[in-house]
């Protein structure tokens, strides 16, 4: 264990804070040893509101993760989330000089280039991520390092928060005595625990149903496109309940989770439910009904999430070709069922994918992101050692750069040439003279050519 990577993903929701330990080989297999869920406190819809209940809960979470480990952690990824983060699409463009290939300072040229737009004074940089590039108008370049062209042009998807929510989010992390290692947006992480190869060749939706807010990432060929954050999740439903049949949030989400269908025909018509109201009346509600509370919110998240899409790419049933649903609003039943109906796409219950060690613990959606952060750092730590001309990118499609953590480093030419290695000096092969035997043979062969030609001539 000494001699593997030790990862830690600090996932800080509305309703919960995860924290997930994970230990990666030396080949780059990642291994989950820890994890360690408490009830969030402090947080609302992802942006820290008490200081100290947060802090309080995230050291009680590291806590619980370490005891399952054995590992004592110190710094860790953090993800990011809430309708404080902005997101847009910027491009880049360099020159390069005739008769010199791209190289890896040109790539970071075109991306500080695309990073170089107008922003609030108060929001900072989380990610800024490459998409294709294009060479000399052509298109659909993944890596363009070593290719011959003029005009080097990448378009960077921006990804930008509020400063003073980051702020306290840092404090908390600190304050609980863990290092901020880096900042990740939430459906980013989820992304990149969810999609299966397939998937990543495609332009896939992914929607991470929170308690507090549903992170909406569209990935196209296995890059973050678009991201949005919807300040409604869960929790509505569950206030929603609440409010309708008069009881306690607890009662209300134990209700939700039991009986609750986002889809009334998915519902038990038959069965009855007695619901004590906080004053000590009892009344009945049958499941039907029940549902038939729950559907229009579920329904209104689906539809601010077709209408951020259809606004910032067109269509979606035109530019995706799936969707996929994960946290813990896609354990609800029926929500695949709606999502079809309102997307008209195919849908999935996206689970973590693509570890080992603790899989019957955190192979569920609610631990998408939280094992997604550990997923994410391995990547950007596999990309930060690889070759400079092999792998100028990640070595898996997804999450390829946090602006804290990944950006190509510049080097100079002398550093492209391939090492001089000496070799032991071996003596001179010295000329070795031809056997006496071997030269009477060629003299008798000259001596049988001349006799023959004046022979014939006479």
């Amino acid at each position: 264990m000494k001699d593997n990577l030790i990862l830690v993903g600090l996932d800080i929701g509305t309703t919960k804070i995860t924290t997930v330990i994970g230990e990666v080989a030396a080949d780059g297999s990642v291994d989950i040893i820890g994890e360690g869920t408490v009830p969030s406190e402090g947080i609302k819809r992802g942006a820290v509101v008490n200081l100290e209940r947060t802090t309080s809960a995230i050291r009680n979470s590291v806590a619980a993760a370490e005891r399952v480990s054995g590992v004592k952690v110190t710094q860790a990824y953090v993800s990011v989330a809430g309708n404080h983060t902005r997101a847009m699409t910027s491009h880049g463009l360099a020159a390069i000089r005739r008769s010199q290939e791209i190289g890896v300072a040109d790539v970071e040229r075109s991306i500080e280039n695309a990073r170089a737009v107008p922003l609030d004074p108060n929001f900072e940089v989380i990610h800024a991520i490459p998409q294709e590039y294009v060479v000399d108008g052509q298109e659909g370049i993944k890596s363009p390092v070593g290719m011959h062209g003029i005009r080097l042009e990448v378009d960077v998807h921006i990804v930008a928060g509020s400063a003073a929510p980051l702020a306290n989010l840092r404090r908390c992390v600190q304050e609980a005595g863990l290092q901020v290692r880096g900042l990740v947006l939430e459906s980013l992480a989820s992304g990149t625990s969810v999609l299966d190869f397939s998937e990543r060749d495609q332009t896939v939706v992914v929607i991470d149903m929170g308690g507090g807010t549903t992170d909406v990432g569209v990935f196209k060929r296995g890059n973050l496109s678009h991201s949005a954050c919807i300040p409604i999740g869960g929790d509505h439903v569950t206030t929603d309940l609440a409010q309708i049949l008069k009881i306690p949030l607890e009662e209300a989400e134990n209700v939700k989770r039991k009986y609750g269908a986002a889809l009334p025909e998915l519902a038990d018509p038959d069965l009855m439910l007695e619901i004590t109201n906080a004053s000590g009346a009892t009344h009945a509600i049958s499941a039907f009904d029940l549902s038939r509370i729950i559907k229009p919110r579920i329904a209104e998240i689906y539809g601010m999430v077709r209408d951020e899409i259809d606004a910032a790419l067109g269509p979606v049933e035109l530019i995706a070709s799936g969707v996929v649903l994960t946290g813990g609003g896609s354990l609800l039943r029926g929500v695949s069922e709606l999502a079809r109906e309102r997307f008209r796409l195919p849908v999935r219950v996206g689970r973590p994918r693509g570890f080992g060690g603790l899989t019957d613990i955190v192979a569920g959606p609610v631990h998408a992101a939280a094992v997604g952060l550990v997923l994410y750092a391995a990547e950007q730590h596999a990309s930060q050692y690889a070759p400079v001309l092999g792998n100028t990118q990640p070595t898996s499609p997804l999450g390829q750069t946090n602006s804290q953590v990944l950006r190509p480093v510049p080097v100079d030419n002398a550093e492209l040439t391939p090492p001089v290695i000496d070799e032991p000096v071996q003596p001179e092969p010295k000329p070795v003279k031809a056997p006496k035997q071997a030269k009477a043979g060629n003299e008798a062969s000259v001596l049988d050519k001349v006799k023959n030609f004046f022979k014939d001539w006479i």
